[in-house]
């Protein structure tokens, strides 16, 4: 039971990843049109939880590529160690 969870919270935070990557991508392919772009409104919406906490941790005057850069290794180091955890239960 503990190794489906372990393996859950790991496939979301890989999921949130993800969507960080492709937010990126479509941070820097959009330019300043990336507001209007549904599939980059969607994947704000799902990344909103992580870059909330990376903003609250970071001064507020950082810009967005830094929220989003500290996020995407927060859940990097997350998803490492629920790999590690895993394995050894």
């Amino acid at each position: 039971m503990l190794s489906f969870l372990l393996g859950l919270l790991r496939a979301i935070v890989e999921m949130l990843g993800y969507c960080l990557i492709g937010q990126a991508i479509l941070f820097l392919l959009a330019g300043k049109g990336r507001g209007g772009n549904p599939i980059y409104q969607l994947l704000s919406l799902i990344t909103r939880p992580p870059r909330n906490l990376c903003s609250r941790i970071l001064p507020k005057a950082s810009p967005s590529w830094l929220v989003g850069l500290l996020s995407f290794l927060i859940l990097v180091v997350l998803w490492l160690f629920l790999s590690w955890m895993r394995k050894f239960h």
